[in-house]
């Protein structure tokens, strides 16, 4: 029995959905660890500012 290349359609589709879903998922992961770090430092320059008012 000779097997061809269309029976092979299946797992070049579940491989390519899964390596959509995973670049995905890292770029969602990537995109919020970046916002969170421009939170961070938005707070960190609030408080410094605070902190410099308080001290004046």
């Amino acid at each position: 029995m000779e097997t061809s290349f269309a029976d092979n359609f299946g797992w070049i589709e579940i491989v390519f959905s899964g390596a959509v879903a995973l670049g995905f998922g890292f770029y969602q992961l990537w995109s919020v660890n970046r916002e969170i770090a421009k939170d961070k430092e938005k707070a960190a320059a609030k408080e410094a500012a605070e902190q410099q008012h308080a001290a004046d």
